[in-house]
């Protein structure tokens, strides 16, 4: 699991209480360099590995989104680790912005993606992925969530992939996962044209520095042409 100044605590936090069951001794916070790293409300994480020491061959990447992804979308270290790790990973998946971090890698070129809708639909068609407006999608071995607390539901999902649904219903179970929100404004279109632009002044600053990151990626060394589109389905 990813971890990087700015990212959003709960991107990770979420799914890793719900998967870190599958992986006891195996599950590696991972950054350029082993110690805490701040998430975009000061609370830091600590990163167990760094980037060299983290095993060739995983069954899941993992990346989070957060204030700080357009950064991480110019960061050619992290780039370079995300491609040569998913290379070899059985699950290359995402919450939130973080599919834009996949994507300035060249990791969703012409797979089905996500991501927070406040850059869904205009930040992943520049990085050559084709934008689904859901809340978790499969597209090969690609996995990728809407916004942040759909890192919950990408943890079942994948949870079920790799041990089963009962054993997914279990992990719901414990964590009493049944969200009664007090209000319908999860998405724009439940919340309204109102607070819509509320929460859209909010995420200015994220979506129009991703989309910088994005467009520069086409001007870089980083093309994503280099990057082969997904030669299998499995949906």
């Amino acid at each position: 699991m990813l971890l990087y100044p700015g990212m959003t605590a709960l991107d990770v936090v979420g799914p890793q209480g719900l998967l870190a069951g599958l992986a006891p001794n195996t599950l590696y916070l991972v950054a350029q360099a082993v110690g805490p790293v701040p998430s975009d409300t000061n609370l830091s994480l600590i990163a167990t590995t760094s980037f060299a020491d983290c095993p060739a061959d995983l069954e899941v990447l993992f990346v989070p989104g957060g204030d700080g992804t357009a950064a991480q979308m110019r960061d050619a270290a992290t780039l370079a680790f995300l491609r040569d790790r998913a290379s070899q990973a059985r699950w290359v998946t995402s919450v939130c912005t973080g599919s834009l971090i996949l994507g300035a890698a060249g990791l969703l070129r012409g797979y089905r993606a996500t991501s927070h809708w406040c850059a869904r639909d205009t930040v992943l068609p520049l990085l050559g992925a084709i934008p689904v407006d859901d809340r978790v999608v499969f597209d090969g071995n690609r996995v990728t969530a809407a916004g942040v607390s759909a890192g919950l539901d990408f943890a079942l999902a994948l949870a079920a992939r790799q041990r089963g649904e009962d054993y997914a219903r279990t992990a719901q179970l414990v964590a009493e996962y049944a969200p009664k929100p007090p209000f319908e404004a999860g998405s724009p279109t439940a919340a309204g044209p109102t607070i819509t632009r509320r929460a859209q002044a909010i995420l200015d600053t994220l979506t129009t520095e991703a989309r910088k990151a994005a467009a520069s990626t086409h001007q870089s060394g980083l093309e994503l042409g280099d990057t082969p589109a997904p030669a299998f389905r499995d949906d």
